[in-house]
């Protein structure tokens, strides 16, 4: 039998495990919801802590909470700031609407870990209560959206430097790449010309650009409601109380955070959350395009494209020896598979709000740190150990520089477009090149052959016409 404590609430009484930090409105939320087994990002258990810690502190510099009081419960906010306690942070993500449960969880634990702080005994809540002092002129609603704010911006400074990473070795393998030159393809067909180099210069600025997306998208976070308390009017809370708190909070965070011009607006609309979340899905989507892009340039090594290597990673293949497979693009793909699906979830969650408040935040926030947390990770392990060391094989990649027939779209304005589309034909048909036949027909001399089908000088602007 495990040993219990007994607590009160106001619907009864509640058997609590004896060392738990929570109390007895978590323990009813860990009863009724027992559905994912997931539990609060680390991200978000960190910004409610930093919400408590400015109000704790602008309550107590006040004078509505005591000195003791203040200094106990920051002190506890601290400490789960420094990582201590998140184990006794035991509600599901999939909880009560608007997360009042993960809140009076952040409550309880805050409470219990002061009162220790204060020499009383944990489920006494003599000298703090979790909603007397802890929550002081707060509310699950004003609370609860400046949370899930603070904790995306958190969780998104992780994410921006490994983008960063990424571009910059897509970067240089543009620049290795430079003087390689392959055949491009429009339609899965021969298309003409074009660098490797230009190719991943390319993947350079879809990463660079969608980071900058998630950067814009991402301001309106920096908007809170903070002091708004139940319906955005400030009921309970001191005159000065929504200044001091959100400059606290912005000093506790190192972050730029500002008072929404109108708290009722920043409590009803969720709308920053489908910004972000968005952004993430173009992200997403970008890196779906890349993954498919590196996997059909490696296929092979005998029967597909073989224009680049992937490091091996592990056997591709529990029946065929020797196969080896493109894993982290495959994982890349998959994980930005998640984040498509996570974004729909979570607008949904956004549209879902009525009058004064949208009750479905549990499930945009943990949507969006999942989203921001996974490919965090992924794409940091697509650039470390695919992307920087992608290596080119140049005899395959020339020899589709010079076979694709769209080398007779240099043609055009010398011969025009239907004559070259006739070469075309034939040259589909014969198998012999487009320059064999340019020079059989003498549509063009010899220096002209050199200088409109140089596959290089396909590369860029490049006409001449006498």
């Amino acid at each position: 039998m495990k040993k219990v404590r007994t607590e009160s609430d106001s619907l009864g009484v509640v058997e609590v495990p004896e060392a738990a930090l929570y109390g007895a409105q978590t323990t009813r939320a860990v009863a009724n919801f027992p559905i994912s087994g997931l539990k609060a990002s680390p991200f978000l258990i960190r910004a409610l802590a930093m919400i408590k810690l400015a109000a704790a502190e602008a309550n107590a510099e006040l004078g509505l909470i005591t000195p003791e009081q203040g200094k106990a419960i920051a002190q506890a906010a601290q400490e789960v700031l420094d990582g201590q306690h998140h184990e006794h942070f035991v509600v599901d993500v999939f909880q009560a609407g608007a997360g009042v449960s993960l809140h009076m969880n952040t409550n309880e634990v805050l409470a219990n870990r002061a009162n220790q702080i204060l020499g009383e005994p944990l489920g006494t809540y003599k000298k703090v209560h979790p909603n007397d002092h802890v929550n002081y002129g707060q509310s699950t609603n004003d609370v609860f959206p400046t949370a899930m704010r603070l904790s995306v911006l958190l969780a998104l400074e992780d994410l921006y430097p490994v983008l960063d990473s990424l571009a910059a070795s897509f970067g240089k393998k543009a620049e290795e790449f430079k003087d390689i030159l392959k055949a491009g393809r429009t339609h899965m067909q021969d298309a003409v010309p074009i660098t490797l180099g230009q190719e991943f210069a390319a993947y350079t600025a879809a990463v660079r650009e969608s980071s900058a997306a998630i950067c814009r998208n991402a301001v309106t976070l920096h908007s809170l409601g903070l002091g708004g308390s139940a319906v955005g009017t400030g009921l309970n809370t001191h005159p000065d109380y929504r200044e001091k708190v959100v400059a606290k909070l912005a000093r506790i965070a190192k972050l730029e955070l500002h008072s929404a011009y109108d708290l009722r607006y920043a409590m009803q609309s969720c709308a920053p959350m489908a910004d972000v979340s968005g952004a993430l899905r173009g992200l997403a989507l970008e890196m779906i395009r890349i993954s498919n892009d590196l996997r059909l340039l490696s296929s092979g090594p005998n029967t597909g494209f073989n224009e680049i290597h992937l490091p091996s990673l592990q056997p591709g293949s529990s029946i065929m020896p020797g196969k080896v497979n493109p894993v982290l693009p495959e994982l890349t793909a998959m994980v930005a598979f998640q984040v498509v699906g996570n974004d729909t979830a979570t607008a949904m969650a956004v549209q879902a709000g009525q009058l004064e408040l949208n009750v479905m935040m549990p499930a945009m926030v943990h949507n969006t740190l999942q989203s921001i947390t996974i490919l965090t990770s992924t794409l940091r392990e697509l650039d470390v150990h695919c992307i920087r060391g992608i290596t080119a094989n140049r005899e395959r990649t020339t020899f589709y520089a010079g076979s694709t027939i769209a080398l007779a779209t240099a043609l055009n304005p010398y011969i025009g477009y239907r004559k070259a589309a006739e070469l075309v034909k034939e040259s589909v048909a014969s198998g012999r090149s487009i320059v064999d036949l340019a020079r059989e027909k003498k549509l063009l001399n010899e220096d002209q052959i050199a200088e409109i089908l140089d596959p290089q000088n396909m590369t860029e602007p490049h006409i001449k016409l006498s």
